[in-house]
């Protein structure tokens, strides 16, 4: 079945046809190193991350190139606080390269792109030359004009302008202004090149000493890396207008097709907010890692969540999160005891290849259908439910383990069982190497509580037991006598 994409430029959900069989080229906007990388970030990079897994999961290679923002007003605006009384032209990259280093750093603790060594990442200051002669070619086309050392893409030039935002022209220009040392010929115009700035960072042009605008960068790297012409270009909703609209006037104004597929996420609020500092409702990857540990959570939460529409972080949607990943942890620990055990049957009526390979067609359907992974996340757990349904089955649940591994896998969701100790058979002393994971003090509470259930004290067990859940350890008594501690995400 071939995947269908919902294209922003058509507005229309379209089958996917790569220009060739042997590489789909893919550019997406990656971030501006200023700060500290939060957790809409986090969205952004995992998003395109799964449509990379799932496109490679379909046998296609996937040449991925995610640009650095590494020369930029906010860059500068924090170089001058951090380094003050620093050289600009040093400080610039001081701050350039402590932001980067922690955007992936954080990638790292999500397990975003984990491993991956096939993702091209070009720095802004890296195509300062490669810039200015896109420039002067768009110049000499008559599609920009030099003005008092800065560089403008004359929008009247540019052919059906407002094609991916579907705006008028007319639209676009309420509201639009002129900032004061702006030499335009319309509003609308926006800057390749900006006329430096006494002490800030520049590079040498035809046009004076300065440096690129935002947008020329994405136009500049994208042909230079994946040509003229490739099949998807991705980023945030709030890129649409004006940063990919320019991308498209420049690219087309220079004789380029550019983008094929535009596919766009939807952001990030927080309890209904807009994340911001001055809210305090500000997020970084960092904060969310210090307080859950754990990537899957926040992975589950977007996930949920169709690519395409806002997500909503709340308290709620982190419980609901922590919900599912324990069902999946604990069907995991079960299949393990069962497989050490070597208890159970064996195919007991039921056909699992045919099961299993209806379910995974139905995760691959959802993915098909515009990457939709609230659809496919629903048939993994269809999977748990049914698994958990014939555990005795150990043929089914060995195939299942395997099933969920590849699944949850193009999901970027790793597989983790950790949080489960092996079944304490009515023992009334607990071995160590039975229950790592767990400190001293709460494997001595755990002999207390297994010694008190076998004097049959259910009084004291039952404190016990309470004890353990405000410590986070979920105590599970099975019909036949064992006990297994897990520890609650």
């Amino acid at each position: 079945m071939p995947i269908h994409i919902y294209n922003s430029l058509t507005r229309k959900k379209e089958e996917f046809v790569a220009l060739s069989q042997a590489q789909i080229k893919m550019y997406v906007c990656g971030p501006t190193v200023y700060d500290e990388p939060h957790i809409g970030h986090a969205r952004s990079a995992y998003v395109f991350d799964i449509i990379k897994r799932y496109l490679e999961y379909k046998k296609y290679k996937v040449l991925f190139v995610r640009n650095v923002t590494d020369v930029d007003d906010k860059i500068i605006d924090k170089a001058r606080k951090e380094f003050k009384g620093e050289d600009l032209n040093t400080a610039f990259k001081k701050v350039a390269d402590k932001y980067l280093l922690a955007y992936h750093q954080a990638l790292e603790k999500l397990e975003i792109n984990s491993g991956d060594s096939g993702i091209v990442e070009p720095k802004a200051s890296e195509y300062i030359e490669k810039m200015v002669l896109f420039i002067k070619g768009l110049i000499d086309k008559g599609a920009a004009y030099p003005s008092g050392g800065d560089v403008y893409f004359d929008i009247s030039k540019a052919r059906d302008y407002g094609k991916l935002s579907h705006q008028s022209l007319d639209k676009m220009e309420i509201g639009t202004r002129v900032s004061p040392g702006e030499n335009k010929k319309n509003p609308l115009d926006f800057a390749l090149w900006k006329s430096a700035k006494e002490g800030e960072p520049s590079w040498v042009s035809p046009w004076g000493k300065g440096r690129p605008g935002w947008h020329i960068e994405c136009s500049v790297m994208s042909s230079d890396i994946l040509g003229d012409e490739f099949d998807i270009h991705g980023g945030g909703l709030d890129l649409i207008f004006p940063h990919h609209e320019n991308e498209i006037a420049q690219s087309e104004g220079a004789g380029k097709k550019f983008a094929r597929y535009w596919i766009h996420h939807g952001l990030l609020t927080i309890n209904g907010q807009k994340m911001s500092k001055s809210l305090g409702n500000f997020i970084t990857v960092n904060d969310f890692m210090d307080k859950y540990k754990n990537p899957n959570l926040l992975k589950l939460i977007f996930l949920s969540t169709h690519y395409a529409h806002p997500v909503d972080y709340t308290a709620d949607k982190i419980e609901e999160a922590k919900a599912a990943l324990e069902r999946i942890s604990i069907l995991l620990g079960k299949i393990e005891s069962a497989a050490q055990e070597r208890k159970g049957t064996r195919a007991q009526g039921h056909k699992s290849a045919s099961v299993l390979e209806d379910i995974k067609n139905r995760f691959i359907a959802a993915m098909d259908d515009d990457f939709n992974t609230p659809k496919a996340l629903a048939s993994v757990f269809d999977l748990v439910t049914l698994t958990n349904k014939n555990i005795e089955d150990l043929d089914f649940i060995s195939s299942s383990k395997e099933a969920l591994k590849e699944l949850l896998g193009i999901l970027g969701i790793s597989l983790n069982v950790t949080i489960y100790a092996k079944p304490l058979e009515g023992k009334t002393k607990v071995e160590k190497p039975s229950i790592s994971g767990f400190s001293e003090e709460e494997i001595s509470l755990i002999d207390k509580r297994l010694k008190a259930k076998k004097d049959k004290n259910y009084a004291l067990a039952d404190n016990i037991r309470k004890e353990l859940e405000e410590k986070g350890i979920i105590l599970e008594d099975t019909k036949d006598g064992k006990t297994t501690p897990r520890r609650k995400l």
